[in-house]
């Protein structure tokens, strides 16, 4: 079978995690929300300098108000997982995350405050 001419010959596979507020988030206070708010902040600026997130936001104007936010880590998934549940909007339920790997057409991204390369180059299996 010949190979299909739409899928790129090489993938660059980056580590993406994805926030979401859950169904059952608890009721905080103003003052509880902005506090964790600030330490959430802190926890994913303190990855960043350390080189772990590499791209990092929320999100607006989406479809699904669930979705608070993504970010790219610069590690594998089990470690972006065991990263993320270390969250201190996580940890106090108001955030929950799913990570997964994005393949994208070799050379598609750049993220040039890294310092280095992202992620793993890789072909597809056939």
């Amino acid at each position: 079978m010949a190979r299909d001419p739409n899928v790129p010959d090489a993938f660059d596979v980056v580590t993406v995690v994805v926030l979401r507020r859950p169904d059952d988030a608890p009721e905080m206070s103003d003052e509880e929300l902005d506090a964790l708010q600030a330490r959430h902040l802190a926890y994913r600026a303190e990855l960043a300098e350390r080189g772990l997130i590499v791209a990092n936001g929320p999100f607006d104007a989406q479809s699904d108000p669930s979705y608070r936010g993504m970010s790219v880590f610069a590690c594998d998934p089990a470690e972006a997982a065991r990263l993320s549940a270390e969250d201190p909007s996580v940890r106090a339920g108001r955030l929950a995350y799913d990570v997964m790997e994005w393949w994208t057409r070799a050379g598609s991204l750049a993220f040039p405050l890294a310092g280095g390369p992202v992620g793993e180059r890789r072909t597809m299996p056939d």
